[in-house]
């Protein structure tokens, strides 16, 4: 799962993705697509596709609803149709 595929996810969802990054601080992908840091100031000394990579735990935010919190396995299936969605076609039977 790469940042281009949670900001795919955000946009066609309407939804925002939040996770944390090593210093503490959070990445918000918005449902524009847009990866922020909120209230992060200064040049970064990280890489977000490289925080995103050590992620584990996300916040699925679409509002009204509360946040869904999902594991990584989670929304690597939501946002990349891995898992059972792409497993292959069960064999068809005889007839």
């Amino acid at each position: 799962m790469t940042l281009n595929d949670l900001r795919k996810y955000a946009v066609r969802n309407q939804t925002q993705i939040r996770y944390r990054l090593a210093n503490g601080l959070d990445c918000l992908v918005d449902s524009s697509g847009i990866a922020r840091v909120p209230g992060f100031q200064g040049l970064p000394d990280f890489n977000l596709e490289q925080e995103l990579a050590n992620a584990a735990h996300f916040a699925v935010e679409a509002p009204p609803a509360s946040p869904k919190r999902l594991t990584r396995l989670e929304l690597e299936t939501l946002t990349t149709g891995s898992g059972a969605a792409t497993a292959a076609p069960a064999p068809e039977e005889d007839e």
